[in-house]
């Protein structure tokens, strides 16, 4: 809640899309390892494209990302590695 009001969404990112391709080789590095993946036609229903627009978050609360993707990427690989078997159960 923003001041007393009513409950509201904000969504965190860059501002800037990616492609498949793009986050599949930024894991790539990030991970050292192959990651396989087949280039196809996209299937009916499939989105163009998605992105956060972060400008609410900005302005509401003073938030901006400061990573990019390949840190991101990096950072996701490594909680991975150190959690193999996710969050403990509650």
């Amino acid at each position: 809640r923003v001041r007393g009001g009513a409950p509201l969404a904000v969504n965190l990112g860059t501002g800037r899309g990616y492609s498949v391709l793009e986050v599949v080789e930024a894991f790539r590095r990030a991970s050292g390892r192959p990651i396989a993946a087949k280039v196809v036609a996209r299937r009916p229903g499939d989105i163009a494209c998605c992105y956060a627009d972060p400008e609410r978050a900005r302005t509401l609360l003073g938030w901006e990302a400061r990573l990019g993707l390949e840190r991101m990427c990096e950072d996701a690989w490594r909680w991975q590695r150190e959690n193999p078997e996710g969050f403990p159960a509650a």
